[in-house]
């Protein structure tokens, strides 16, 4: 999604949350024993009157790796849980908002760790894979012929089970982008350039 886009999306999920503003603890004392009730009404109050909690919350972590309206999205789950959770609970009307708030958090704080853990994780893919090659070209000017992978590991001092991995890796990317560049071109001589055809 653009920046643009998802700009647009988070002005429209900011203006269901303002049309939705925090309850009073006595207004969510009786939505919560309405819900307790069996009352549906109720329930999907509280999670509409929450909705400003988990724009808060996604908001506070844009930029680390996440959209924001899918943390919205994630948040929002994390959310009703929480409400259903606290309802059975037996849980009063002014702890209701804290409680969202430490769940969607947590929630929220993991799976924008989870996205830093993986981005980093591909950052060392990239380096890996770019100290691989360095180390073919080197090694294959100094023997004459094509490493294998127990000499690239003795150099890099890997294992070599990670030389493998990196290099079929590699192998596979390069084999997409050729696969991608075969196509273009064969798109390229479908086009009739002379326009005679």
């Amino acid at each position: 999604m653009s920046g643009r886009d998802d700009d647009t999306e988070l002005d429209s999920l900011s203006a269901q949350a303002r049309s939705h503003p925090a309850l009073s603890a006595a207004a969510t004392d009786r939505l919560i024993g309405a819900a307790r009730g069996g009352d549906r009404l109720a329930r999907e109050s509280l999670v509409e009157h929450s909705l400003g909690v988990v724009l808060a919350e996604a908001v506070a972590r844009r930029g680390h790796g996440v959209e924001v309206t899918d943390l919205y999205q994630e948040g929002s789950l994390a959310m009703v849980v929480a409400i259903e959770e606290y309802i059975q609970r037996g849980g009063s009307g002014a702890g209701l908002a804290g409680y969202v708030r430490r769940v969607v958090a947590a929630h929220l704080g993991g799976l924008v760790e989870e996205a830093e853990a993986a981005t980093a994780e591909a950052a060392a893919l990239v380096e890996d894979a770019h100290l691989l090659e360095v180390a073919q070209v080197a090694l294959r000017g100094q023997i004459g012929h094509e490493p294998s992978a127990t000499e690239l590991a003795a150099v890099l001092l890997w294992p070599r089970e990670r030389v493998e991995l990196i290099a079929g890796m590699i192998a596979s990317a390069r084999d997409a982008f050729d696969a991608e560049i075969v196509e273009f071109l064969d798109d390229e001589d479908a086009v009739d350039v002379d326009g005679e055809g």
